[in-house]
């Protein structure tokens, strides 16, 4: 079952699947050890990491827990989450101030939302900073929190974890034509990125998780930032064979669709259209879809409805009996849905790759995704799962409807997609990279 991260969810509705324990003690990792001839860190047992994040456990949580049960080191996050301990990590809350910039000019508000944040994270560790005396400090660009570490921690590098970085004419603002973005999201757009500017300037070093968003970043910057993702439990996200009776649903067949928000740049509005073409095709089917109603990543003010699910449901007649909405599922109930799935449907614009989707594949579910960055960098059509331009419904439609048709026959593409994320993305292989990594730049030998 779960570990001390059930329940939450972090930025891009990462489930907090976690099964960390409590360490014992332990020496310094084997790996640090193999930094022959380089300074030796000074923190005992092991190296110790400051990650500082406006929420937990987000990216780094599972990640932090890892690094203390394995490898023994010290792992401190700062959070606006309430204060504690989980799996061996200190937790400590920061509380910004203010309103939250209600008040400032709409194309500035972005900004005074990340320095309020910079200055609570910074207020709060001050009088901790010669207790808490880091080896490292992790944040995730962007946002704030760590706009002015480097002045409390002079002497402590500073990794960034660098998500996106805006452009008005590339990548997902450019995308989706038939949801163009308003002048004020393309203009605003440069002002998101002042921060991540600011972050790429005074990191010591960072990194990203795949090639598609580190080519979003200034070529200036580029030889700061490494490409490292940053894993997958896949002791967790296995098929369990233990499920429920599929008698639970109406339908012998099963399709899965797994979103943190049910909008544009997840293609939900496309995926609509495929489930309806699938069911009046192949009416022994059932749609699974879980995510919230809330956009993650896109303004709703342009619509009448209140979300964008709404929004969708009233463009045309749905069978809401073939597409059943879940909402947002714990981490243990969603891993079933993904073990009785027959096809997951996975769409995005050019943007960040979904952990549902590397979860899923970890699953063994069988993949029909868009043929988009970064998911080509993932799927190799026909080897782990099936690619499709983005607006082809009536190509996924077809697809899928032949999937249904003869599952056993695509099974190879689900052991296939087990394999990819075991041996490019599983815990046993990310966290050995990170940590070096970390170590690396710890020990000021980072080129």
């Amino acid at each position: 079952m779960p570990g001390p991260f059930s329940g939450g969810t972090g930025p891009g509705g990462r489930p907090a699947e976690a099964e960390a324990v409590l360490p014992a003690s332990s020496p310094v990792s084997s790996a640090s050890k193999g930094l022959t001839g380089r300074r030796c860190f000074p923190t005992v047992p092991g190296v110790h990491v400051l990650f500082v994040h406006r929420n937990f456990p987000a990216q780094f949580g599972y990640l932090a827990g890892e690094l203390v049960r394995r490898n023994g080191w010290r792992c401190t996050f700062v959070s606006e989450t309430e204060p504690g301990e989980a799996a061996g990590i200190e937790k400590i809350q920061y509380r910004p101030s203010g309103d939250g910039g209600e008040h400032g000019y709409l194309l500035t508000r972005v900004i005074e939302e990340d320095v309020r944040h910079a200055v609570a994270v910074y207020e709060r560790l001050k009088p901790l900073r010669d207790s808490l005396r880091p080896d490292l400090i992790v944040g995730h660009s962007g946002l704030g929190p760590t706009l002015f570490l480097p002045d409390l921690f002079p002497a402590t590098p500073l990794i960034s974890y660098f998500e996106d970085f805006y452009q008005p004419r590339r990548s997902a603002m450019a995308f989706r034509t038939d949801w163009p973005f308003s002048e004020k999201d393309r203009l605003g757009a440069r002002v998101v990125n002042a921060t991540v500017l600011l972050d790429l300037e005074y990191c010591t070093a960072g990194y990203t998780p795949t090639r598609f968003q580190h080519g979003l970043l200034p070529t200036a910057y580029a030889g700061k930032v490494r490409v490292l993702h940053d894993g997958i439990d896949t002791n967790f996200w296995r098929r369990r064979e233990d499920m429920p009776p599929r008698s639970a649903f109406s339908s012998p067949r099963i399709v899965t669709y797994v979103s943190r928000g049910l909008e544009t740049l997840r293609g939900f509005d496309i995926f609509m259209k495929i489930a309806k073409q699938v069911y009046e095709t192949y009416p022994d089917v059932v749609f699974l879809v879980v995510g919230g109603e809330e956009a993650a990543y896109g303004e709703m003010k342009r619509l009448p409805e209140t979300s964008f699910k709404e929004h969708v449901l009233n463009q045309d007649h749905y069978d809401l009996e073939k597409i059943q909405f879940l909402g947002i599922l714990a981490p243990e109930v969603l891993v079933q849905i993904l073990s009785m799935s027959d096809l997951h449907i996975y769409l995005t614009a050019p943007f960040a790759l979904s952990w549902s989707l590397l979860d899923a594949m970890s699953c063994g579910c069988v993949v029909l995704a868009s043929d988009t960055a970064p998911v080509s960098e993932v799927i190799t059509s026909g080897h782990n799962g099936i690619l499709r331009d983005f607006f082809d419904v009536e190509g996924f439609a077809d697809v899928a409807v032949g999937v249904l048709r003869d599952p056993q026959s695509y099974r190879e593409l689900g052991r296939a997609a087990v394999r990819t994320v075991r041996e490019g993305f599983g815990m046993d292989v990310a966290l050995p990279r990170m940590a070096s990594f970390y170590e690396e730049v710890a020990a000021g030998v980072f080129r």
